[in-house]
């Protein structure tokens, strides 16, 4: 019992730390009030606080995932992943951008998947993890499920500040985000480099799924995901491209690329994990 506890308490004290670095920006930049401050830039100690949630959850992720007896993995683990990264870049784009007004929807969300390992412990012994073309093949299907999150997080935010705007309606925590061409803009940027490490995920996946897993490739259900998530976010990017695709359109082709997406490893690993209870 002692050592189920020590194993998760990495995943525990982030999850709460990033719940209380959550509130705070909330709190500081959301919350309706006389003293919120708008346009306050991220403080030192801020930042300092994110990037040591982030060494905790990275520390607990690495101790998890990576045992003598090979790589661990599962759907509250990938959630976990995706969002640490998540988390990475978006510290790190707070140092080109002003990105506080964006922290309370992003750590919140952090918080619960950091949570998830702790709910939904089940874990499952992944074939072929000591090769190293797979383990290039894990980092690059992790970044590219990272970046995606956060442009779909982007469609959500730049959603209602468009909608506010059209009703003249702009709130407090609305007004705290980025302006909305500069979210656009660093939306577009996420979806291409995202795409393209879609592009190298599925691409390998296909044509190398016997060096990669041990195994020919098979047709399954999440491989169609993938690839239907994959043809949403070239024709966006074709769209926008060859066209000015942008505003509702481009958030609607975002989660709709997005949410099948999720649909391929997530959703089929959390139907198998928790419905089945296939590990």
């Amino acid at each position: 019992m002692a050592d189920i506890v020590i194993h998760l308490a990495p995943h525990i004290l982030a999850a709460l730390l990033y719940g209380a670095l959550g509130f705070h920006f909330w709190n500081t930049r959301w919350r309706e009030s006389e003293t919120q401050c708008l346009a306050c830039p991220m403080r030192p100690w801020e930042r300092a606080a994110i990037a040591a949630a982030l060494l905790i959850h990275g520390g607990g992720l690495q101790a998890a995932l990576f045992a003598e007896a090979g790589m661990r993995f599962s759907f509250s683990f990938a959630l976990s992943v995706m969002m640490w990264l998540a988390v990475l870049i978006y510290w790190l784009e707070g140092f080109m951008a002003r990105m506080e007004g964006m922290q309370p929807m992003v750590l919140p969300l952090a918080a619960v998947c950091t949570a998830l390992p702790v709910i939904f412990p089940n874990v499952h012994v992944v074939a072929n993890a000591h090769a190293l073309g797979f383990k290039l093949h894990f980092l690059t299907a992790m970044l590219a499920y990272s970046l995606l999150t956060l442009s779909a997080l982007h469609a959500i935010f730049m959603g209602f500040t468009e909608n506010a705007l059209h009703k003249h309606n702009l709130t407090r925590s609305l007004a705290s985000l980025p302006p909305l061409l500069v979210m656009e803009s660093l939306l577009f940027r996420i979806l291409t480099l995202g795409f393209v490490l879609l592009t190298l995920t599925v691409g390998s996946g296909v044509f190398f799924s016997d060096n990669l897993f041990g195994k020919p490739f098979v047709l399954e259900h999440k491989t169609l995901f993938a690839l239907a998530s994959w043809g949403i976010f070239a024709t966006l990017l074709l769209g926008r491209h060859a066209w000015g695709w942008r505003g509702k359109r481009a958030l609607r082709w975002t989660l709709a690329g997005f949410a099948l997406l999720i649909l391929a490893y997530v959703g089929s690993r959390f139907v198998a994990e928790v419905i089945l209870g296939r590990v």
